[in-house]
């Protein structure tokens, strides 16, 4: 039996205007629901894993509605606490050719801003657990949630759980005080498994690449060099993922990815992704898919294979959730990416 996968984050009304129109071009948004680690336990309950998923949610409706829609994509909901408070929400606009995408935040004050180190009953939630996933953007939001995040961190390493950690750098959240990398590098000692792209680990860690993150295009060899620093500047890491996107317009983007595991250093499969549906996701997406390689393939390879097409069909699907199969992933790495008609 697969021990649980828990995710522990905020997850947020999202708000975005019909197909590809700017904010209240007409008045009209379509409300779902998304966030960087419930995304990731979406991800991993498709795939057929059991996914638990942590957060706290306001007593009201909205709140209802949210786990109402993880419990239909089979996540665990069992932990999640019910507090006074309101639920964050985004605004996103979906960018199109050389139109960027943009997006809105309105989180201050949320319930898991608020929410603070003894909220959560670590020891229980962990209890069937063997792997744990956070993100960058969770200390992003508050002092509170900061602190939160390294009480669930440590009791995980505590707990001999496996932890992976999307850096997840967010400018427009670290408001609340202190850096960004004085808060990430107190966290990085108790990750296993890191996952960011080159300004994730420039910001969130303050070590430099020699890349340009703004050009659109990549040089592959200096991503060696990146990952080989973060692994020496944090030794308790056992392997770091950084995904390789070539945004050549809000449309289309190269996409890609490498792993070091200080063994072997390890580049996937390139996909040239065109006429993108919603890229927002996509990163959750690849973590989703890294941890069930890492967990049910076999080799560090493989993970690293499935997680890139695993993003890569969910650059086609509306929504922060990606929606695809195990089945549906493993056809597009063996070369099912032609679009035809499957009858």
């Amino acid at each position: 039996m697969t021990k649980s996968i828990v995710t522990f984050g905020e997850i947020m009304l999202r708000l975005a205007p019909p197909g590809f129109e700017r904010f209240l071009q007409t008045p009209r948004f379509d409300a779902t629901f998304g966030g960087g680690e419930a995304n990731v336990a979406v991800a991993l309950a498709s795939f057929g894993l059991p996914a638990v998923y942590v957060t706290a949610l306001p007593e009201n409706p909205i709140g209802e509605a949210a786990i109402a829609e993880l419990r239909r994509f089979s996540v665990d909901t069992s932990r999640i606490v019910r507090r006074k408070g309101r639920i964050g929400i985004y605004y996103l606009e979906a960018g199109a050719n050389q139109r960027p995408s943009k997006v809105v935040y309105d989180r201050d004050n949320s319930t898991i801003a608020l929410a603070k180190p003894g909220d959560f009953d670590w020891d229980a939630i962990f209890e069937q657990a063997g792997w744990f996933h956070i993100s960058g953007i969770t200390p992003a939001i508050s002092a509170s949630a900061a602190a939160l995040a390294l009480e669930s961190m440590r009791k995980a390493r505590e707990k001999g759980v496996t932890v992976s950690c999307d850096l997840n750098y967010r400018k427009n959240l670290w408001k609340w005080g202190r850096s960004t990398s004085d808060v990430m590098r107190e966290l990085m000692p108790y990750v296993d498994i890191a996952i960011a792209n080159e300004e994730d680990v420039q910001m969130a860690l303050g070590i430099q690449a020699d890349v340009d993150v703004h050009s659109g295009e990549l040089d592959r060899g200096q991503y060696e060099k990146l990952t080989a620093k973060v692994l020496a500047a944090y030794p308790e890491l056992k392997a770091i993922s950084i995904t390789l996107r070539e945004s050549r317009s809000a449309s289309h983007n190269g996409w890609s990815a490498c792993l070091n595991n200080r063994k072997e250093f390890l580049l996937s499969r390139h996909y040239e992704i065109t006429h993108i549906v919603d890229r927002v996701g996509g990163g959750d997406s690849f973590a989703g898919g890294l941890i069930y390689g890492m967990l049910k393939l076999a080799s560090h390879q493989d993970a690293l294979e499935f997680a890139v097409a695993a993003s890569c069909l969910k650059h086609s699907i509306s929504g922060d959730f990606n929606r695809s199969t195990v089945d549906e992933v493993n056809a597009l790495i063996k070369g099912g990416g032609s679009g035809r008609v499957q009858r």
